[in-house]
């Protein structure tokens, strides 16, 4: 990683400018990467490679009913997890950026190869809820354990969380990263995509991934690299 520092903690200027570094290269890139991924992931929740094992329920699934007004917030994932690059300066802490979030993406998708698993159907009318029924046409229970979604959205609030102290960004962007976090994971028990074994799993995922991948440039103490 370039170790230039910049030695004046940005603004509100400093932000917009490490928004707007190289945005499209930013944009067409989190564009790229999602589109290789689904191929991948569209590919093994169609066609598994043996048996599909069933994830069971837990309690605590029983309990938590479905709530439809948890889509959006479910959705939103694909908005929160580009942003640990959007606060990025530079091209290449980009591109290594997207090497280390592609860890939890393969391990997950190794999982779902050698153990395709899925949750058991639940006992609900999809037609009564349009925008879950797309869902559930586009994203079916399959690939559930460990869940990606959260093990995407874990993986993001950490990097979120060095970058957010990195640029002095203060604490209410700090809570409001953690509560967005949690929310994409029960989103994804509240629209009946996954049950709390897979959002514990996909927690791990991401804690692990994320540590493993950046221990050494934030964990240990980073600096801000040269916009180039």
């Amino acid at each position: 990683m370039n170790k230039g520092v910049i030695s004046k903690p940005p603004g509100q200027a400093g932000i917009m400018a490490t928004i707007l570094a190289h945005f499209w290269f930013k944009m067409f890139g989190t564009m790229g990467f999602t589109s290789v991924f689904f191929v991948g992931y569209v590919y093994l929740l169609r066609h598994p490679a043996s048996a599909v094992t069933i994830i069971p329920a837990t309690p605590l699934d029983q309990w938590l009913g479905f709530q439809p007004w948890a889509l959006p917030v479910y959705l939103s994932l694909w908005a929160y997890v580009s942003l640990p690059a959007v606060l990025m300066l530079s091209r290449r802490e980009i591109v290594e950026y997207g090497f280390r979030v592609a860890l939890p993406c393969l391990a997950g998708l190794a999982i779902f190869y050698f153990w395709p698993n899925a949750i058991a159907p639940a006992d609900i009318d999809w037609k009564q809820y349009p925008g879950v029924a797309f869902l559930k046409n586009v994203d079916t229970a399959g690939n559930a354990f460990p869940s990606l979604h959260v093990a995407t959205a874990v993986f993001s609030a950490l990097w979120l969380h060095w970058r957010i102290r990195l640029l002095r960004l203060g604490r209410g962007l700090e809570w409001l990263n953690i509560v967005w976090c949690v929310a994409i994971a029960y989103s994804t028990m509240a629209v009946k995509q996954h049950v709390a074994l897979d959002v514990l799993a996909g927690t791990l995922l991401g804690l692990g991934t994320a540590w493993l991948t950046g221990l050494k440039a934030h964990a240990c103490g980073g600096s801000l690299p040269q916009p180039r």
